[in-house]
């Protein structure tokens, strides 16, 4: 398996380096298959009642990776046009979290993914099943400008370009 980091813009919520405000994960993809990977720690700011997660930031980080999956997959970025999560367990401030997306389902128009997440126990936390949309080739070609090229993403920004 390899897996290489995908790129990142600087204000993204999730991923974004920049964002005083952002989670700052680093997500990771299989080259091979195309599964997304993301580790998640989530700390005391993403609280919904005192000590549990909230299920909107848990969402948003699905989110995130499965739309890394479904833009790897046809190599142009997709824009969620349908979410469906599945709770099945709360989370708690500092749980250990993974993160994983896959392609189900892919024509030009619509990509079909879906994602699980589990713990550092391999419970099961959370599935997700989302309807992505890519965007047209220019729209993907501006996206693409603002991701910053580093050296540990240069080989996927690369690909996506």
């Amino acid at each position: 398996m390899a897996l290489l980091e995908l790129p990142h813009s600087p204000g993204c919520l999730v991923c974004g380096r920049n964002n005083a405000h952002g989670m700052k994960l680093f997500l990771f993809v299989d080259e091979e298959n195309g599964h997304v990977r993301c580790d998640f720690i989530p700390r005391a700011e993403h609280v919904g009642f005192e000590g549990l997660i909230h299920g909107g930031a848990l969402a948003t980080v699905i989110d995130e990776v499965m739309v890394w999956a479904a833009t790897w997959k046809g190599k142009r970025f997709c824009l969620c046009g349908e979410l469906t999560v599945r709770f099945r367990q709360s989370v708690h401030v500092g749980q250990s979290l993974i993160i994983m997306a896959q392609v189900d389902y892919s024509r030009p128009t619509l990509v079909e993914t879906s994602a699980r997440v589990i713990d550092s126990g391999n419970a099961l936390i959370a599935t997700a099943n989302g309807k992505y949309v890519p965007v047209a080739p220019d729209q993907h070609k501006a996206f693409v400008a603002t991701l910053l090229d580093e050296e540990a993403t240069g080989r996927t920004l690369s690909i996506l370009r």
